[in-house]
């Protein structure tokens, strides 16, 4: 699990869904530290009068605080000054070494969607660490991690995800489902050319096959679309984790196009694994 856990609160449903899931994926002895952002002198308004930058700061320690007590929980609080939230989210999460960034879904989003807005979502780009989105509503029906499910297809991300879903599952013995969904892109991505002649059907058939020969989990190979499969398989389980994709930076998550739909269109609490893995 993770120990040194940051979440993103700015006293609205999103926070409180956010708060819920880190509560769940947070380890026994691990900490959790709630960051409410404010726009501070970067406002003009607030720049060229004489106090109203330590009203608004004060404001946002009193909100923090409150969504601490009215989540019942042992938290560390933040107020900090900036114009992008994810972009602060993200360097408060490097300064503090932190191991995973919650958020929840954008208030403007539909219910149960994981749905970012866009200057968040592009401020994320590069996290230092894993990234997990909690779905509208999750506060009100949080529910255990029975099933978790896991986008799979033998990166070194994938096997990371893997990792750490059967760490997350240990505790209480939750069921591992391993999805992968091929396309002829992710061919020629990870540089392997399906032999000459060789159908679709045959490749899906191997791919299952060798899906089947991981021990411990419920294992499944289809031909589709990665994102929209991927987010339709996260109804089905209580936790959906994917590696990231993109190229970037060692140890950082830089957005595939998988897990940046997903961040949109995912049913349940997500989880995306920088590209280095943990």
């Amino acid at each position: 699990m993770f120990k040194k856990v940051l979440v993103g609160s700015d006293g609205r449903s999103g926070g409180r869904d956010a708060i819920a899931l880190a509560g769940r994926l947070l380890d026994s002895d691990g900490e959790i530290t709630l960051v409410r952002v404010f726009s501070g002198a970067l406002t003009p308004s607030h720049a060229i009068t004489p106090g109203l930058v330590a009203e608004e700061r004060e404001r946002a320690l009193e909100g923090i605080e409150k969504d601490r007590s009215d989540a019942g929980i042992e938290a560390n609080v933040m107020a900090c000054e900036g114009v992008s939230p994810g972009r602060v989210l993200h360097e408060v999460a490097e300064q503090q070494g932190a191991d995973l960034l919650v958020l929840g879904s954008c208030h403007r989003g539909a219910f149960g969607r994981s749905l970012l807005g866009d200057d968040t979502r592009e401020s994320l780009n590069g996290a230092p660490c894993a990234v997990a989105v909690a779905p509208g509503g999750y506060a009100d029906r949080p529910a255990p991690f029975a099933t978790i499910g896991v986008g799979y297809d033998g990166s070194t991300e994938s096997r990371a995800a893997l990792d750490l879903a059967r760490e997350i599952a240990a505790p209480t013995g939750a069921r591992i489902e391993l999805r992968q969904v091929l396309h002829f892109p992710t061919y020629i991505y990870t540089g392997l050319i399906p032999p000459v002649g060789e159908g679709i059907d045959e490749i899906v058939r191997d791919a299952d096959a060798e899906m089947k020969k991981i021990e411990g989990v419920e294992a499944k190979a289809e031909y589709g679309l990665p994102g929209e499969d991927l987010a339709s398989f996260s109804r089905e389980v209580d936790l959906l984790i994917v590696g990231s994709r993109g190229y970037g930076p060692v140890g950082r998550l830089i957005h595939g196009s998988t897990s940046n739909y997903l961040q949109r269109h995912a049913r349940g609490p997500l989880i995306v694994l920088p590209r280095a893995g943990r």
